[in-house]
């Protein structure tokens, strides 16, 4: 037979158990309610969607070394080197594409980073107005899987440098760095150690590099 106080107290431990039980329930129950309330009094943001406009990809073709105009609709930033990233990451999305005209492994997360620098005048200065130098950072990944031979990397860079003076007429010159680093070459035969001037790099529809 059981004691009379090992009884009582474990009637005490259960009704002890059951209130402890209820409390915590009961803050849990709370905690849940002041979490939907936050929820429901936060702001809701729609996402910043660029307008869409019309950018010139100008798009390599390796079946006669040409670099031709393709007029395409896309959502373009109003930041510059935000514009001149998204027109240049649409060009290598193309390029990744399975029917490329010019295959090239990595699309648009090639290109890392695009800087435009203003270039100054004789005086030191340079006007609101000037000419702009664009850095574009590639990535070691795009370089190490770019096909190598001089033509295709050749067109990769006519096109590049092309499409930003389409896009960006202020753009008159060039350089291109991977990963931040100034690279010889981009996969053993373009020149990435010198400025390319847009105008003298600007193809004609249909001409060979």
């Amino acid at each position: 037979m059981i004691p009379r106080h090992q009884t009582v107290l474990f009637v005490i431990l259960l009704l002890a158990s059951v209130i402890m039980g209820a409390l915590l329930w009961n803050q849990l129950r709370r905690a849940h309610e002041r979490l939907l309330r936050g929820q429901d009094a936060a702001p809701t943001q729609a996402p910043q969607v660029a307008p869409a406009e019309q950018a010139t990809l100008m798009v390599a073709n390796d079946a006669d070394n040409s670099v031709q105009p393709r007029i395409l609709t896309l959502p373009l930033p109003q930041n510059p080197e935000a514009r001149a990233r998204a027109v240049l990451g649409k060009l290598l999305d193309l390029y990744a594409a399975p029917d490329a005209t010019h295959p090239i492994p990595g699309g648009a997360s090639s290109i890392a980073q695009v800087f435009l620098v203003p270039i100054a005048e004789s005086n030191g200065k340079a006007s609101p107005t000037a000419p702009q130098l664009a850095v574009v950072n590639l990535t070691n990944a795009f370089a190490a899987g770019h096909p190598s031979g001089l033509e295709t990397e050749t067109l990769t860079i006519l096109s590049i440098c092309a499409t930003l003076n389409a896009n960006l007429p202020r753009v008159t010159q060039v350089r291109f760095l991977v990963d931040g680093q100034t690279r010889a070459t981009l996969a053993g035969h373009a020149d990435l150690t010198r400025t390319y001037l847009t105008d003298a790099t600007a193809p004609t529809e249909g001409a060979n590099p």
